[in-house]
C-alpha cells in the first residue's frame, strides 16, 4: 500500500471509488496520539488508497471529506458534491430579548 502524498488527489481517488463501488467501500479514520499521526484509508477491497499527516491543519480537510462521504452515502453515489462546504450553515435566529436588570 502506498501513501498518496496530494490531499486533493486522495480526495478526488477516493470519492470515484466510492461512486464506483458504493456498496464494498470502506473509509477507515485512524489516530495515533503517542506519534501524533492521522491516517485514513479508502478501500474496496481491490483497490486501496491511504493518506498520511502530522498536521494539525488537516484535521479541517478530513472534516470536509467526511461531510462529502455522508454526503454521497446519504444521497447516492450520483449527488452533487460540490455544495459540501465541510460546514452546515446554521440559520440565523432572531435574538431573544430576556429580561434585563431594573435600574
Amino acid at each position: 500500500m502506498v501513501y498518496i502524498r496530494s490531499w486533493d488527489d486522495f480526495v478526488e481517488r477516493s470519492v470515484q471509488l466510492f461512486r464506483a463501488a458504493p456498496e464494498t467501500t470502506r473509509y477507515v479514520v485512524k489516530y495515533r496520539n503517542c506519534d501524533g499521526k492521522l491516517v485514513l484509508k479508502v478501500t474496496d477491497n481491490k483497490e486501496c488508497l491511504k493518506f498520511k499527516t502530522d498536521q494539525a491543519q488537516d484535521a479541517k480537510k478530513m472534516e470536509k471529506l467526511n461531510n462529502i462521504f455522508f454526503a454521497l452515502m446519504a444521497r447516492g453515489p450520483e449527488a452533487d458534491t460540490s455544495e459540501v462546504t465541510g460546514k452546515e450553515q446554521m440559520e440565523t435566529q432572531p435574538t431573544k430579548k430576556g429580561r434585563g436588570r431594573k435600574q
